[in-house]
């Protein structure tokens, strides 16, 4: 896999959503591989954004879809608002632990604190252990953390095994997810794509508006059939001040025989607010 930035000698600055052991660290470094990297916390979506738009981090990961979950709606929106491109993605196979201060068992514990993604994939675990308390946080790696800090006994938490080693912490219940095909997807995010001609793209994310019309989105997709685009994600989004009308984002592999820009232009006529969210390699599916 070719890094997005390969000139720098220094540490990338990679902004993740989250702390130190999330999911998302761990998503930055299987995608980077053996590049030296900076790990800049970031507590929501819209502060990892800020990090990117003012270049105060060269990169950043942000999640955009789980395969039980579905997609995070919100951060479609940032997509289209942002000033940056997607310059690659990764998919990492979650696995969720349940992990406490050492020595503890599941009957002690009377609060299991994470993510409330995390906390929905594990709920079947949980329905063994009615007196535990499911809390939600804002991280599961900060929840891990907290517990660590403050050395609280008969609390849990659900996080990944990089922040169980980095807090010193027991994983009492490993993989407790409910369906174990629990796979996210992160996009690689940059302010300015110098490097796309040195990049191998063989996949486009795009956004757009359609004509409120009968048929106007069935016209597009023809295009894309004729142009022998793989569409592989559709997900549509409410377009404020205009009820009823959505705006679409689309990922899509262009044909082997045509230059992906030929393959975007071809859809311009028939949509309206056409922008190019990023032209990047389609990423690899990492377990951990």
């Amino acid at each position: 896999m070719t890094p997005v930035l390969t000139t720098p000698a220094t540490a990338l600055k990679v902004a993740i959503q989250g702390y130190p052991g999330a999911f998302h660290e761990i998503a930055a470094r299987l995608y980077f591989g053996e590049r030296d990297l900076e790990i800049v916390p970031a507590h929501t979506f819209d502060d990892l954004v800020q990090a990117v738009e003012t270049e105060a981090t060269d990169t950043a990961l942000m999640a955009i879809e789980n395969s039980l979950g579905g997609s995070l709606m919100y951060n479609y929106n940032l997509l289209y608002a942002g000033n940056f491109s997607i310059v690659g993605e990764v998919f990492l196979r979650i696995k969720q632990n349940l992990m406490t201060l050492p020595g503890q068992k599941v009957e002690d514990l009377t609060e299991v604190r994470s993510h409330p993604m995390a906390i929905a994939q594990c709920r079947a675990f949980f329905r063994n252990y009615p007196h535990i308390r499911l809390v939600e946080t804002v991280d599961t790696a900060l929840s891990a953390k907290e517990i660590s800090d403050k050395q609280l006994a008969g609390v849990g938490a659900l996080a990944s095994t990089l922040a169980a080693d980095m807090y010193d912490l027991e994983i009492i219940g490993a993989g407790i997810e409910t369906n174990k095909l629990n796979y996210t997807r992160f996009l690689v995010l940059q302010k300015n794509d110098k490097d796309l001609q040195e990049r191998k793209v063989n996949k486009i994310s795009v956004s757009f508006g359609v004509a409120h019309a009968v048929g106007s989105l069935q016209k597009v997709l023809t295009v894309m059939a004729a142009y022998n685009m793989n569409m592989t994600k559709i997900q549509s989004t409410p377009i404020v001040g205009k009820p009823w009308e959505y705006r679409f984002f689309v990922d899509f592999q262009p044909g082997e025989h045509l230059d992906w820009r030929q393959s975007v232009e071809a859809l311009r006529p028939l949509t309206h607010d056409l922008q190019v969210l990023g032209a990047y390699e389609k990423g690899a599916l990492f377990e951990y």
